[in-house]
């Protein structure tokens, strides 16, 4: 099972556990995980699993595509390594994976 390790705003690290072919906002929220709201689910269709991937991982994920992109302009502090969680699906390659929660969602 892949790793992932969310960062809140404040510092706290939290390392979860997540099953292959699951979005990472996902394993977050079964892992109680604060900061990701993800109001819509998981649909794409708000910003509020917004977060911020770490430097040395933005060349390995996926690039987002147009519909997320779209989206994100309404998340708060968008940066060029935000994403939205609920469209980054888990696989082995993502193994490590570092993101950075930003301090709010709204």
């Amino acid at each position: 099972m892949p790793t992932l390790t969310l960062i809140e705003f404040n510092g706290t690290e939290h390392r979860v556990t997540a099953d292959i072919g699951q979005s990472v906002m996902q394993a977050a929220n079964f892992a109680s995980v604060p900061g990701l709201q993800a109001d819509c689910g998981g649909a794409c269709s708000c910003a509020t699993c917004h977060a911020y991937v770490d430097d040395a991982w933005l060349s390995r994920v996926p690039a987002a595509e147009s519909g997320e992109s779209d989206m994100l302009d309404y998340a708060c502090g968008r940066g060029d390594n935000s994403r939205l969680t609920c469209q980054l699906i888990v696989s082995e390659a993502l193994d490590g994976l570092v993101l950075r929660l930003p301090e709010s969602q709204y």
